[in-house]
């Protein structure tokens, strides 16, 4: 089995990651984060007790940055393992 590429699977992970962070904000500050919180914990048979937060552009950087970077680091160490036990 050829290596797998650390570089392609820690961006692909870290994009995704932060990728499903920035819907996530882009909803909230549509306005519609809390309706389809509520909607999904439903669909569980549960109660939700949360409440979304107002839209705050910082804190949107600072959540998809950090999804980003810890996306990277599973995707790079997941090559990293996969490169070291995979069969050759």
């Amino acid at each position: 089995m050829k290596k797998v590429g650390k570089q392609k699977i820690a961006l692909t992970t870290g994009i995704l990651f932060g990728g499903v962070h920035l819907v996530w904000s882009l909803m909230i500050a549509m306005g519609f984060a809390q309706t389809y919180l509520d909607w999904i914990m439903g669909l569980h048979s549960i109660n939700n007790p949360f409440f979304v937060m107002e839209f705050s552009l910082e804190r949107t950087i600072y959540l998809v940055s950090f999804t980003f970077v810890v996306g990277y680091v599973v995707g790079w160490v997941g090559a990293w393992v996969c490169n070291k036990t995979c069969r050759k």
